[in-house]
């Protein structure tokens, strides 16, 4: 973890929550680490900055599944219309009754 841009993206991730969380002082975590100063406080903005991205908005839904809801709703209504059409079909095709109606 030493060379320079090798540092996954679990990596930051852990030592900034260190920092935050309060575990160890960012300079602990430097020393520790062989990090620059600079390096962690990058980090650390980078992550405050993101944090709320983790918790996605409800009304910014993905627009493929906002599609896939739209067709359901299609596909179901059809599917009534469909039994409508059929129950129609077989009233007027049958014979008519002994009344003459």
């Amino acid at each position: 973890m030493s060379k320079h841009g090798q540092f996954t993206p679990e990596f930051k991730a852990k030592v900034v929550l260190e920092v935050i969380s309060g575990q160890k002082t960012a300079a602990d975590i430097c020393r520790e680490h062989n990090l620059k100063p600079d390096l962690m406080s990058k980090w650390k903005t980078q992550f405050l900055a993101e944090a709320a991205s983790a918790f996605p908005r409800n009304d910014q839904a993905d627009p493929q599944q906002a599609r896939i809801a739209e067709l359901e709703r299609l596909a179901g209504k059809l599917s009534l219309e469909l039994e409508v059409a059929k129950k129609a079909s077989v009233l007027l095709t049958s014979p008519l009754s002994k009344s003459g109606r």
